[in-house]
């Protein structure tokens, strides 16, 4: 497995857990909780943009990548 595929097949499982903390943050009628949930999302919102920068970098460096 590549660097570049690792680095998509992690993202991918970022989307997934982000999805799931948002339907989590809608659901729970705990204030307290759903800050907490919404904080979780924003640091994953941070770490996807910074994967998806990382993968379109590594799609550059390495065209052979792009797409797979």
């Amino acid at each position: 497995m590549t660097v570049a595929s690792q680095v998509k097949q992690t993202l991918a499982g970022l989307k997934g857990v982000q999805g799931t903390l948002r339907i989590y943050s809608t659901q729970t009628q705990d204030d307290e909780t759903k800050i907490v949930f919404n904080e979780a999302l924003e640091v994953t919102r941070e770490i996807i943009n910074d994967l998806e920068k990382r993968v379109q970098v590594l799609e550059f460096q390495e065209p052979q990548y792009k797409g797979n």
